[in-house]
């Protein structure tokens, strides 16, 4: 089978985990870099990446890589593609470009560059040009510029892939899933083990681990950017879809638990869930984590607590995080406890030593998951704790 280049962008912190997932879903050559992973593959790994990655945020498929060094140089590079061979002039086009170290001095003129180059190529084709539309275009153009090389890549997944179809309320804030599911992936949480986010807010890691307890492709309920391209090959889309589909487990109450202190939190992560088929499998509680204890005698917590200046609650989490950390050696001895966290001084104001600090982005918000294995201590109550 043909072999092609392709590039899946992730959150950063997630490169190594997402070239691990790609190999798994057959793509081969995988080359994590910051911010995604290099990869090789045919047309049923790139629909597998599509519908089966919990960790991409897009798959793109290069279609070109040329050496540059001003303007002209990045429109000859665009002329020369092919384009009418992938897509015709009656769909729309978007074209995003991005820069690491490129001596053009502005990107918004290189977009420009790269769209009338395409428009051209159409024009000396065909006859007649495609229209743009920034907003929903049928095809997606990403060009990537280095100090001295250019790569056009064609979007397959249409759509961000965190956009799996299930949310209906998003709440203040939402974690992507992509990165909700990561942080499940990095917590080393597996099937069957408890599972408990204490500030739920709309539901997304619940949804998101009980999506790879019961096998559930991501992207099962969407559409992909593939399926408008030239070269969509439909019986090879349905054989992975059907493969993937059949994997399935039936759905059943799991050992997930998802509390809120606030109610209407609740009702858009129950909103959420009954979205996605998951009502059955996740226990919705409102509780303060503050005074409730833990749902299991271990298991794995992941927290996300609010943080950022944006919330204007400097002083409100200033005497929280003291208290979530005398909460969890309270009632959480013998459970693996993580907490997402772009504030700096949790560290020292929760009172507790990190086994492990991983760096995340939170799109360009620099963050960090913070490990706590929690043993039992003095300040222990012996009584069983409240739930």
């Amino acid at each position: 089978m043909t072999s092609q280049a392709f590039f899946a962008s992730c959150p950063r912190g997630l490169e190594a985990l997402l070239a691990e997932e790609l190999g798994a879903l057959g793509a081969r050559k995988t080359g994590p870099v910051p911010g995604g992973v290099a990869f090789e593959g045919d047309l049923g790994a790139c629909y597998r990446a599509n519908l089966e990655s919990r960790l991409a945020t897009r798959v793109l498929e290069r279609v070109g890589r040329f050496p540059y060094r001003g303007e002209r140089d990045v429109y000859e590079a665009a002329l020369g593609v092919k384009w009418p061979e992938w897509f015709s002039d009656k769909q729309s086009i978007r074209v995003d470009v991005k820069a690491i170290r490129s001596p053009l001095k502005s990107l918004d003129f290189a977009t420009l560059t790269i769209k009338d180059a395409v428009c051209d190529r159409f024009r000396a084709d065909r006859g007649q040009r495609p229209d743009v539309d920034t907003r929903s275009p049928d095809i997606r153009i990403q060009a990537f510029l280095d100090r001295d090389t250019v790569s056009l890549y064609l979007d397959t997944s249409g759509e961000a892939l965190n956009r799996r179809g299930y949310r209906r309320d998003a709440g203040e804030a939402p974690l992507k899933e992509n990165l909700a599911a990561g942080i499940v992936r990095l917590s080393g949480w597996r099937p069957g083990e408890t599972l408990l986010d204490p500030m739920c807010g709309s539901g997304t890691v619940a949804i998101e681990a009980a999506m790879m307890a019961l096998a559930i492709p991501p992207g099962h309920a969407r559409s992909f950017g593939f399926e408008r391209l030239a070269g969509f090959d439909r019986r090879r889309w349905n054989e992975v879809r059907e493969a993937a589909l059949a994997r399935r487990e039936p759905v059943a109450r799991l050992p997930i638990f998802a509390r809120d202190r606030y109610g209407d939190e609740l009702k858009k992560a129950r909103a959420n869930l009954e979205a996605a088929g998951l009502a059955d499998c996740v226990e919705l509680k409102q509780a303060d984590i503050l005074d409730t204890g833990a749902p299991a005698a271990a298991g794995v917590m992941i927290a996300n607590p609010p943080y950022g200046e944006r919330l204007g609650e400097d002083a409100a989490l200033a005497e929280f995080y003291p208290k979530l950390g005398d909460t969890l050696k309270k009632y959480y001895a013998g459970w693996r406890c993580y907490i997402f966290s772009g504030d700096t001084r949790l560290p020292k104001l929760i009172r507790l030593s990190a086994s492990r600090r991983t760096p995340l982005y939170n799109g360009p918000l620099e963050c960090r998951l913070y490990e706590y294995r929690i043993v039992a201590g003095s300040n222990r109550p012996t009584a069983a704790a409240k739930t």
